[in-house]
């Protein structure tokens, strides 16, 4: 057996009960190599990046493992166990009613200073007390006088731990979504490495999401060194890969998308063994074209536009059927958009209000070179 497990605490339950995330840890032999974090389950009803971490841990066990590698399934004790009938509802803190991935804690430090009080460091100290900081400024947050809400209390443990690794994945689903995977643009190269057709590209703005709270402080250094003139090559990876739809668990599916992961741990030398990528189209967008589309009014829904493919201009995104309006030209409605897009994920209900986030497509695709 290659690793060990041990527990998290995130918080407690109103009856003295203790919140504890499980951690699997497997020790690399090579302290050169990068470290990993990988977690999933952070929205309660997210429940594939977990069986993706089971494929992962059952192939790990026959690797050459090089690097550390830690791996938190079922994130969010909290969320997960938020049930209302056969329903999981653990998107947002049931208190404070925050989504439970923008509770993470915003890169709060002066660049230039912190770089004027540390730039005598060579390479190696200078990065490794960067990444003190940050951790730091975790550890501080979380010993707080005036008390912290659930969600961010299981946000920063999740984050400090996250903090001490070179690599990052965030395992998440859409409502009703296709695979697709949120890369910081100066990471856009590790997009051809995962099993995974669609890419977010994603600009250096932090918006309180896991993967943007470990890249972004990095990114910030980075920018900010080249206007010094100074080159910084950002020693930190993160991602969040959406592995489908929400309630629902593909062990093919996963093993799938576990040799993807696999692949890119290959290629940044965590594991000694080579793992090739999938050879399959990949398409990208930057996140500014990526689109929300809110329901023009309310009724029943009748989804018609396939995720993950290309949808024409004029074509049928989904039919708005009122029953209250039968025997008028209202009844039935179709909609559809006057751009090509890519639809990604839908709304799960087929009962909406007017307003509600219906679709997010993708617009401006283009494609992702294949790796020679």
């Amino acid at each position: 057996m290659k690793y060990r497990q041990t527990q998290l605490t995130v918080g407690e339950l109103a009856t003295g009960q203790p919140l504890t995330v499980p951690i699997f840890e497997f020790k690399g032999r090579d302290s050169s190599a990068p470290a990993v974090f990988i977690q999933a389950n952070v929205h309660g009803a997210e429940v594939q990046g977990n069986a993706v971490i089971y494929q992962l841990m059952s192939m790990l066990e026959q690797f050459d493992i090089l690097g550390d590698i830690r791996l938190l399934p079922l994130a969010n004790p909290l969320g997960i166990n938020q049930k209302s009938g056969e329903f999981t509802l653990g998107r947002f803190d049931p208190i404070t009613g925050v989504n439970w991935n923008r509770e993470y804690q915003a890169p709060l430090i002066d660049i230039p200073k912190w770089v004027e009080a540390h730039k005598d460091l060579d390479s190696a100290s200078f990065i490794q007390a960067y990444r003190a900081t940050l951790i730091g400024i975790c550890e501080e947050a979380l010993d707080n006088e005036w008390g912290l809400s659930t969600g961010k209390r299981l946000a920063l443990n999740l984050q400090a731990l996250a903090l001490d690794s070179e690599i990052v994945l965030d395992l998440h689903t859409g409502p009703k979504s296709c695979k697709h995977l949120y890369c910081p643009e100066y990471d856009i190269n590790a997009a051809r490495y995962f099993s995974i057709p669609y890419t977010l590209v994603m600009p250096n703005e932090f918006g309180g999401a896991m993967d943007e709270s470990i890249f972004c402080p990095w990114w910030q250094l980075s920018d900010y060194l080249q206007s010094q003139e100074i080159n910084f090559d950002i020693p930190m990876s993160a991602f969040t890969l959406e592995l489908g739809s929400q309630e629902y668990v593909d062990l093919a599916e996963a093993k799938i998308d576990a040799k993807g992961i696999l692949a890119y741990l290959s290629h940044r030398g965590v594991i000694k063994d080579t793992v090739l990528p999938e050879q399959m189209p990949r398409y990208a967008c930057y996140l500014k074209d990526y689109k929300k589309y809110h329901a023009p009014l309310s009724g029943l829904v009748e989804y018609k536009a396939p995720l993950g493919r290309v949808l024409p201009a004029g074509g049928v995104l989904a039919n708005i059927l009122r029953l209250d309006l039968y025997g008028t030209e209202q009844a039935l409605t179709p909609l559809s958009l006057e751009h090509t897009c890519v639809p990604l994920l839908h709304f799960a209900s087929a009962s909406v209000h007017q307003g509600t986030e219906l679709y997010k497509v993708m617009t401006q695709v283009f494609e992702l070179s294949y790796l020679t």
